[in-house]
């Protein structure tokens, strides 16, 4: 790939004028489709999207392009709108089937503050969009700040319109504020999940408490401890018993009590609770719904295994009323680092990002200087991916020889990014296979200082590195299907292979949906925001695309946007009445950044790559209150 400006180095043009799409009912030009047919001879054909060849004569597809472009998806957005205000529909009409509920949506808000600080997108304060439909066909937007200890410490100047960056976060090192001796690390920003259930709705972090919101008003009730953070960490002796009594005959006590290990998590507790204020179990951000079970399943982590060459895993299941119905604690001897994790009907699965401890990055981070994550790096000496198959209940054991400690060790280097789905299935014999769907990326690309191209140094995104050089396509976020056959005489695992979804789809892919119906069983569709490779300098990322997998067949059908238009994570409604697997729309927004403007998008999941056009409604957000990319979404019916 070209080379991108860095704007700290060179002095660049301005902006390209704005790409003007036609906002009419006539909706072949909001995007265009292809669809992509499972033959030997079959060919990825993409329709010029309406202004791509005026978009290379005015400066679209440039390097200056690439960069505002990329920069303008980062735009902070401090404005609010806590009245739902009715949004106008730029195109089409909201479908008679349509379902009434609300679509939430988080993601950071504000990346730079009043005083010559910034941060790194993960670090940016929660910022909650909600886009109600009603039974009438009316759609309301509302957004509010997730009002976090952080975020009522940091905006406190004139009324609230001012702001000051204190806390330095995992990923940031702050230019106005204090760096030296600055441990005020965990900046619970509640930005990266949203979950309403049973009545309530809380945003998640993937290091602390979630914050409960008023479903209607998105007020800002407070932090909620779920799971009994404030009690401690769960005893390891216990949980070491535990442990030895579900390991069908393993004893692994005497590395549980390792001294080494022991002592430095001992001494590690205080002063990471103490001095920077981190819970004792941190709570991951990746909830699962089991809809057999109508359960919320949660997972948490002791703040100490980032550190040490252990791992701490407990698992929650709550009822519709949020009473804990079942709690599964597991100890894994291994340095693992989880983002997202799946269920099957009998099983907890994690797939294990290695990671080690940077003992100089550790010195520079705790200084101050260097970002809090620097104390951490990817470890990547195994050529393998450990994959561990927890029971989730007493009666998952499957055979009396296989040990849940023992990882299966799939047969490829992979970082697990996201899970789209995971089910289990037996055959006569009580063989059991499970299969997970899952995007993931190269432990060669991934990089903690990184993500998203930014430059902690100097506050900077530089959209080259989420654009990996020609011939390191492989590297970037891809879907992938991992198989587990489990030989029931044995109790162990016999197979273990690792495909890409789809042999029709070579490009970069991530954020994988489903109908969620489906979730944890077998499931014949997957969507996923994806590249279509159309733009020079910004080929791989941010996505411009929608993709429906068909996972039984391998045929690929796309959706794609105009031009200079980004999409964020894609989400499945299903119809009223749904009667098949596909039988609804997907929600997805598409970020004009040209222009600064957001767009709900509702695509027929049935026609996206057919000959008629997917998008049945557009509906523009104000330009006053155009926000940065979102990360995860929910959609709650009435």
């Amino acid at each position: 790939m070209h080379s991108l400006p860095h704007n700290h180095l060179i002095p660049l043009p301005p902006p390209p004028p704005e790409t003007n799409l036609p906002l009419s009912s006539s909706s072949a030009a909001v995007g265009s489709h292809h669809r992509i047919i499972p033959s030997a001879a079959s060919t990825v054909v993409t329709s010029p999207t309406p202004s791509s060849s005026s978009s290379a004569a005015s400066g679209g597809d440039s390097p200056a392009a690439a960069f505002w472009d990329y920069n303008l998806l980062f735009a902070s957005q401090r404005s609010e709108s806590p009245d739902p205000i009715p949004l106008r529909l730029a195109a089409g009409s909201i479908p008679a089937d349509f379902p009434a509920g609300t679509y939430y949506l988080a993601g950071p808000g504000l990346f730079s503050d009043d005083h010559g600080s910034t941060v790194h997108p993960l670090d940016g304060h929660g910022y909650l969009r909600a886009f109600d439909f009603d039974s009438s066909g009316a759609v309301r937007y509302s957004a509010r700040y997730v009002a976090t200890a952080a975020e009522r410490e940091e905006r406190n100047g004139d009324g609230g319109k001012m702001w000051r960056f204190t806390h330095r976060g995992p990923f940031s090192v702050l230019k106005g504020g204090k760096r030296v001796g600055n441990v005020k690390v965990m900046k619970n920003v509640a930005n990266t999940s949203v979950v309403r259930w049973g009545g309530r709705l809380l945003c998640l972090w993937e290091g602390g408490d979630p914050y409960e919101i008023d479903p209607r008003s998105l007020d800002t009730v407070g932090p909620v401890d779920l799971v009994g953070f404030k009690d401690g960490n769960p005893d390891i002796d216990r949980a070491a018993a535990a442990a030895e009594e579900d390991g069908n005959g393993w004893r692994w006590t005497a590395r549980l009590k390792d001294m080494g290990v022991n002592v430095a998590a001992h001494c590690l507790k205080p002063i990471l609770g103490g001095v920077f204020n981190m819970p004792p179990k941190r709570l991951l951000s990746h909830y699962k719904i089991d809809p057999k079970r109508n359960r919320l399943l949660m997972l948490s982590c002791n703040a100490e295994d980032m550190l040490l060459p252990r791992s701490n895993f407990t698992f929650y299941e709550f009822d519709y009323n949020f009473e804990l119905i079942e709690k599964k604690e597991f100890i894994i001897p291994d340095h693992l680092m989880i983002h997202d994790w799946a269920f099957t009907d009998g099983h907890y699965v994690l797939l294990g990002n290695r990671i080690k401890l940077d003992v100089p990055g550790s010195l520079l981070a705790l200084s101050g200087l260097y970002p809090m994550i620097s104390a951490l790096s990817v470890n990547p000496s195994q050529q393998s991916t450990p994959i561990y198959l927890l029971p989730r209940h007493a009666e998952s054991s499957n055979g009396a020889g296989r040990d849940w400690r023992v990882p299966v060790e799939a047969p490829s280097q992979m970082w697990a990014l996201h899970i789209g789905n995971a089910f289990e299935e037996s055959d006569v014999n009580g063989n059991l296979e499970i299969q997970m769907q899952v995007s993931v990326c190269s432990y060669q690309w991934f990089n903690f200082h990184r993500m998203f191209g930014y430059n902690w140094r100097n506050g900077k995104l530089d959209p080259s590195f989420m654009n990996a050089a020609k011939g390191k396509e492989a590297f970037l976020p891809h879907l992938v299907k991992i198989s587990i056959n489990m030989d029931a005489r044995k109790g162990t695992s016999g197979r273990c292979k690792v495909a890409s979804l789809s042999s029709q789809w070579n490009k970069p892919a991530d954020f994988p949906a489903i109908s969620p119906a489906f979730s944890g069983r077998r499931n014949a569709y997957i969507y996923a925001g994806a590249a279509s490779g159309s733009r020079r300098f910004l080929p791989h990322f941010p996505f411009d695309s929608v993709i429906k997998l068909n996972t039984l067949d391998g045929s690929v059908a796309s959706w794609s946007t105009g031009s200079r238009i980004f999409v964020g994570e894609p989400i499945f409604i299903p119809r009223d009445g749904e009667k098949e697997e596909d039988d609804g729309y997907i929600l997805v927004v598409e970020y004009a950044v040209s222009k600064q403007r957001c767009y709900l998008v509702i695509l027929d999941a049935r026609r996206i790559g057919g000959g008629t056009n997917a998008v049945v409604a557009k509906l523009e957000v104000p330009k006053r209150l155009t926000f940065p990319l979102g990360f995860h979404g929910f959609w709650a019916c009435r």
